[in-house]
């Protein structure tokens, strides 16, 4: 199962759980493990509050760690200017492994499925997912 998602770029975080609970329900499997994927490397899926305050925070950590305004040997090789985009992207992972029971999503009360995008443009994005069990 894949879906897309446009994307802003420069830390553009989307709260992507209900389109993932969406294809869990059309999958026929009623329990297993949703194993959801973002192809790339310079964005990212992680679970977590989707919420002002915690995207400020991660967003402030990851500049302090990968600082946009860096020269990074990247864009040397390639002539663009994301190289901290990849570093936060392999910092942050770009799948998730999640339980199923009943065809529902097995996560906390304010835990979501979150795709980062930390590019310099504005992308269209897919995510693939399966579920296994």
């Amino acid at each position: 199962m894949r879906f897309q998602i446009e994307t802003k770029g420069h830390y553009d975080f989307i709260d992507i759980t209900d389109q993932v609970a969406s294809c869990i329900a059309r999958s026929g499997k009623a329990g297993g493990t949703a194993f959801v994927f973002a192809p790339g490397t310079t964005c990212a899926l992680i679970t977590m509050e989707y919420e002002e305050g915690i995207i400020k925070d991660l967003t402030a950590l990851l500049e302090r760690l990968a600082p946009q305004n860096t020269e990074y040997e990247h864009h040397k090789r390639w002539g663009d200017h994301n190289g901290a985009a990849h570093i936060k992207s392999a910092l942050m992972g770009t799948d998730v492994a999640l339980p199923v029971q009943n065809r529902v999503l097995q996560i906390g009360t304010w835990q979501r499925i979150v795709f980062i995008d930390f590019d310099e443009r504005p992308r269209t994005r897919e995510v693939i997912m399966e579920v296994f069990g």
